[in-house]
Parts: C-alpha cells; structure tokens; sequence
C-alpha cells in the first residue's frame, strides 16, 4: 500500500492502528488482577509483577525507540505485537508466579517495542506533507481511538467470563484468549497500514540490521540529552511520571475496590468491567475536547494541563470517600477524563522540541516517564494500603496528582509551531 497523501488519510490510518492496538488491552485489563488472585497470588505478588513490567519498560525504553529510528517504525511494532500475542497466552494458561513472571516479562518487552513507532511515523508522516503542522489534533483523535477501543474491550473483557458460562480462573482466562486472536488481526494491519517513506536500504538485511543497531546508542543519547537539557521535555516528563502514579492506583486497586462495592469477585469483574468502559470512553472524550479546551483557555496548553491535573487530583480523593458505588464510579471516570485530555497536549508539546531523527526515541522517554510513575506506585502503594486502607492509598496519590498543577505552570503556552529544538540538518549523535 501507498504512503499517505494527505494528513487526513495518515489520521485516519493512525486511527483505526491505535484502535486494532489497544483493543485487546482493553480486552485483558479488567480481569488481569482478578485472575492472578484467582489462582493463588496475592496483592503484594501483583504488585511485583506491575513492578517488574515497569523495571522492563524502565531498561528497554530508550533503546527500543532508538531502534525505531534506525531500522523503521514497522518491523518494530511487529515485534511487538508478536510478543504482546505470546504474553497473552502466557497469562491465560499460568498457574503460579514464576509463569506470571514470565507472562510479563513478555509484556514488558512488548509493550516497549510498540510505544513510540506509530506515534512517531504520524508525526514524521504529517510534516513531510506539511511542514510545520500542529499535530495535536491529530493525536487528539489518536488517544481517543485508545481510549474507545479500551472501553469496547473492557466491556467485552468484564462480561465474557459470565457470558461464555465459565466461572472462576477458567472464565477469567478467556479475554487473554481473545486478545491474541485480535493481535494477529493487528499484525496484518500493520503490514498493510503502516508504510514509511525511507531511503531505499543498501546491501543485505543483515548488514543493515548491523548498522542500525550499531546507531542506537547515539540516538538514544540524543535523546537523553534533549531530555535533561530542555526544559519544557523535563516538564512533559514530570508530568507524565505524575500521571503514571495516578493510572497504577486505579489499576492495582480500582479492581479490588469495585470487587468489594460488587459483593464477590465474579460479580467484581463485571462492574469494574463497566466502570473501566466508561473510563477509558471518558478518556477517549477527553482526548477529542482536548484541543477545544485550550481553545477556551486562549490557546494556553500551560493553563489546560494545570485544570486538568487539579481535576485529576480531586478525582482520587473522590475514590476515598463514601463506600457508594456511584461514587467511586464518577471519581474513577473523572481520572481517566483528566489523563486521557492532558496526553495529547503533553505529547504536542514533545513533538515541538525533538526532530524526526529522534522522534520515536523522545516518545519512548515519555513512556519511560509513564512507566517510573508506575513503578513509584507499585512500590508505595501495597504499603499505604497496608497502614491506611484503600481509601488512604487513593487520597495520597490524588494529592500528589493534584501538585502537578505547580509543574503545569512551567509548560510552553503553545504548541503552534512544529519546529523542533533539534535541527533536522544536524541531529544531535550522528
């Protein structure tokens, strides 16, 4: 298939990817703590495994997105399809933590390869057919995509054990199933979607495999200096490992709380299934009126991001209070909202200060932020639980989202332009 020829066909080709991309998530995330407890494990053990994907997200990060850079976006997203596809079925047929572990760490692996390439061949793709473009509102429909394929697949997810009348770790394992179906699905669209526009390859595919492995650690360095050095790409990801916090503390505890509000597990994994559809819909929404909120707001990305983390703050602490399940329902959805409209103003804002030579590479970073937030919560939440309850462990991880609104002060007002700090004429490590 062609390459794009104009900005709406790459928009929509990012689309309908990020939909076939996190359809199968969506599908999984509602019952992944449930059937790990299922089977014999214990929040704490959770808790590692969450800590041990984001070690993996952690070490790879970087280089897997410099990978992107130097090889080409698509055999990289392949690789990760491939392994997220093994992960699932690793997750629906263990028994024990060591298989757990493994699962994850498949996960992990997966989870880093894919995280930047798509975004990346986007933006690369918008700015060869015009340069200069903001490419926010572009990302705005690319994490909505995320958010609605989450919702069909967390509906999907929470009811299909009930459906398909399996009850207990049997029943639970069924999405996992489905997802890998869906993986392949993806994979085939890929090779047919994702078409770059890259210098025709000299000599043999191993040679240049070579060569570009060879080139990582300098794009990888490149990056790692935009990021120290720059300040606005310091506050993306400040903010970014803020939100991460806040995302663990739904994910590790949103299930156990709306299995208690339920009455029993089986009953648990349908509501939160609901509960999430609805959050990562909210998200989705949030993701489309991004742009339109900071039109409101004269144009100030700094002013949309600080609403958006005092919402997001507030949010938590609203999952501290009454034992309602309407209650704990809204403060679960506002979360999602408040994350899913502040990413694609972050992300416009990184695209602005990295070039294309180091585009997927400065995702990753942001990933990376995402994933040390989420390691920071795995390791202090389990002990906040431990001595103040739920309830405790949500109201100190709202306040701490909602002191990003200090941090959103120092945000570009803008992100108009798509020059980036990094001249394409002369990329930084090359």
């Amino acid at each position: 298939m062609t390459p794009p020829g104009t900005i709406r066909s790459a928009t929509r080709r990012l689309v309908g990817l990020t939909a076939l991309r996190w359809l199968p998530v969506g599908l999984t995330t509602p019952i992944t703590v449930l059937l790990a407890q299922a089977r014999g494990l214990t929040l704490g053990e959770i808790g590692v495994l969450f800590t041990v994907h984001g070690a993996v997200v952690v070490a790879l990060e970087l280089p897997t997105g410099g990978l992107a850079d130097v090889l080409g976006r698509r055999p990289v997203v392949i690789a990760g399809a491939v392994l997220h596809l093994v992960s699932c079925l690793l997750f629906a047929t263990a028994t024990s933590f060591a298989g757990f572990l493994v699962g994850i760490l498949a996960l992990g692996l997966g989870r880093v390869l894919d995280s930047g390439p798509v975004e990346a061949w986007y933006v690369d793709t918008v700015h060869r057919l015009e340069p200069g473009a903001d490419v926010a509102p572009g990302l705005a429909k690319h994490s909505a995509a995320d958010g609605a394929s989450l919702a069909v697949g967390a509906v999907a997810g929470g009811f299909l054990p009930a459906l398909a009348g399996s009850s207990g770790a049997a029943g639970l394992a069924l999405p996992y199933l489905g997802a890998a179906v869906l993986d392949v699905v993806y994979v085939v669209a890929v090779l047919r979607l994702l078409t770059e526009v890259r210098p025709p390859r000299q000599g043999s595919a191993r040679a240049a495999l070579g060569s570009g492995l060879r080139a990582v650690p300098a794009a990888v360095g490149a990056a790692v200096r935009l990021s120290v050095t720059d300040g606005p790409m310091r506050v993306v990801l400040l903010l970014t490992g803020i939100g991460g916090a806040g995302l663990v503390a739904c994910e590790l505890l949103g299930p156990v709380r709306f299995s208690e509000l339920a009455g029993d597990r089986d009953d648990g994994a349908a509501v939160y299934g609901v509960v999430l559809a609805g959050s990562f819909a909210a998200a989705a929404l949030g993701a489309v009126a991004a742009p339109a909120l900071r039109r409101l707001l004269r144009g100030s990305t700094r002013a949309a991001c600080a609403v958006l983390s005092l919402l997001g703050g507030v949010a938590l602490a609203t999952l501290a209070g009454p034992d309602l399940l309407a209650v704990a329902a809204t403060g679960f959805v506002l979360q999602y909202l408040a994350h899913g409209s502040a990413w694609p103003l972050l992300s416009a804002v990184l695209h602005t200060r990295a070039a294309a030579a180091h585009r997927a590479t400065a995702v990753s970073a942001m990933s990376l932020a995402l994933a040390l937030g989420g390691i920071a919560g795995n390791l202090a939440i389990p002990p906040v639980v431990a001595a103040a309850g739920l309830e405790g462990a949500f109201l100190a991880v709202g306040v701490v989202v909602a002191l990003g609104v200090l941090a959103c002060l120092r945000l570009p007002r803008s992100t108009a332009s798509g020059a980036a700090v990094v001249p394409e004429e002369a990329p930084v490590g090359y």
